[in-house]
């Protein structure tokens, strides 16, 4: 491979594309945002057909593509087929790479309404921000790769030679259930030699991040039982353990007294992390001015480095229908973070032992709806990551950051099984403010620019690479 060398004025040309251009992308966005694609069943799945419609229309509007098509693979080991995902492609000309461009448009649910300052299916720019469900995540990822493409179009012309495969997913939200079958699917159309996944975030809001490395996930549901039926409390309370009782005691041995994981087999990654003060994790994270930080070590660390374990859902009477009884079940969710270079069925296996071993009273415990993930580490010596960092500078302004991120991305393993050899670029629009998943979530206005500009100049500058 040889170095690319890209002429200064067409560089120029680029961003002054990527400008010009800005003020589509942004009404774009705001279209897609308008669609309230969820993969979840129960919610109205002709929005995720018209989502996947809207974005396949707005990748053959580039002009770039040889081919865009709407597909669906088969969920493995039921009957159906997953959520439908966008594909469009472009061969290689001259000796050129070949690169992947993967977002997603499927959304989480809103929530609830009332948390909404504004309609989270109503684009709404307020305060140098657009807020809506997917605007950050991962709309604003779409259109990054939709507006960088139109900018490089437009500014090289005939001279784009490089190869671009654009993946956008429908159902990352909902898991990926089909993901690993469809990129088996449409290997041959996925092939890369490198794979941008714009589904993360940035240091903050005017400095990029590169995302080298990700926690794996250990998702599960645990059905706690103590009693066949439900019985007075007052006439048996004191005697009987009820499954509530059974359960929070359960709960309680997960961590220590310092909030870090308590549970013998989890492991840690050693590694450094860059200064990160509690004065920050207050203001990026909402913590109330009486709670203390959880956790041992730098902060960083904690977040990046080491698992968490956290209860997200939780299946026993209702306040509203509470009554003077011992209840004879109780169901939880939990979902554990698990640490860079741990297997998700490891960390597994971990907790469920845990678990069963800390079983209160002989509590009948039941496990089901299991949902594992590996974790990431990226390889940052390979020349894309040089390009991207270099790109990253050159848009932004400011030098990148290498940053941990505490959140999963499980399919990014099955990139690596698919594409051994294809050099892996996390990157995204989110800021710390971005409020992903939450009420409000919003994309800083700037940083999409600035994204913009970063891809845009990496596809330019790919596209003088030498094989």
């Amino acid at each position: 491979m040889t170095s690319p060398v890209l002429p200064s004025e067409s560089e120029a040309a680029v961003l002054e594309a990527v400008a010009t251009g800005i003020p589509s992308a942004l009404s774009d966005l705001g279209h897609l945002v308008r669609i309230p694609g969820m993969a979840w069943p129960a919610f109205d799945q002709t929005q995720l057909e018209r989502s996947a419609e809207a974005v396949a229309a707005l990748a053959s509007g580039t002009g770039v593509f040889d081919e865009v098509r709407v597909l669906r693979a088969a969920i493995p080991g039921t009957d159906e087929l997953g959520q439908p995902a966008v594909l469009a492609t472009r061969a290689a000309r001259n000796g050129k790479p070949t690169i992947l461009l993967y977002a997603h448009h499927d959304v989480q649910p809103p929530g609830e309404d009332a948390l909404w300052e504004t309609p989270p299916f109503e684009p709404t720019v307020r305060d140098g921000r657009l807020y809506g469900r997917g605007a950050a995540d991962d709309k604003a990822g779409i259109m990054s790769h939709i507006a960088s493409v139109r900018a490089v179009s437009e500014a090289l012309g005939d001279d784009l030679d490089l190869g671009i495969a654009m993946f956008i997913e429908g159902e990352e939200e909902y898991g990926s259930r089909s993901f690993a079958q469809f990129l088996s699917d449409n290997k041959d159309a996925l092939r890369a030699d490198a794979i941008v996944v714009a589904d993360s975030g940035n240091w903050d809001s005017i400095t990029p991040g590169l995302t080298v490395s990700l926690r794996g996930n250990a998702r599960f549901t645990m059905r706690v039982r103590t009693l066949d039926h439900a019985s007075h409390s007052g006439m048996f309370g004191g005697a009987v353990p009820d499954a509530m009782m059974a359960t929070v005691t359960l709960l309680s041995t997960l961590w220590n007294a310092d909030g870090s994981v308590a549970v013998e087999g989890m492991t840690e990654r050693d590694a450094s992390t860059p200064e990160y003060t509690e004065a920050t994790l207050r203001d990026e994270a909402g913590l109330l001015p009486g709670t203390t930080p959880i956790g041992d070590g730098t902060i960083l660390s904690r977040i990046w480095n080491k698992p968490s374990v956290t209860v997200i859902g939780i299946d026993a009477t209702s306040v509203a229908a509470a009554s003077n009884t011992l209840l004879p079940e109780v169901t939880v969710v939990v979902s554990a973070r698990v640490a860079p270079g741990q297997s998700g069925q490891e960390a597994y296996d971990a907790l469920e032992g845990h678990l069963r071993a800390h079983a209160p009273f002989g509590a009948e415990l039941t496990f089901s709806d299991v949902d594992l993930g590996d974790g990431f580490l990226v390889d940052t010596s390979g020349w894309a990551v040089s390009l991207t960092r270099d790109a990253m500078r050159d848009g932004y302004g400011v030098p990148s950051v290498d940053l941990g991120v505490g959140g999963s991305i499980p399919f990014i393993a099955d990139l690596v099984r698919e594409f051994p050899a294809a050099q892996i670029l996390v990157t995204g629009v989110e800021d710390p403010h971005s409020r992903a998943h939450s009420p409000n979530e919003s994309l800083h206005l700037d940083t999409f620019r600035h994204a913009v500009a970063t891809e845009a100049l990496l596809l330019a500058r790919m596209n003088a690479v030498e094989l």
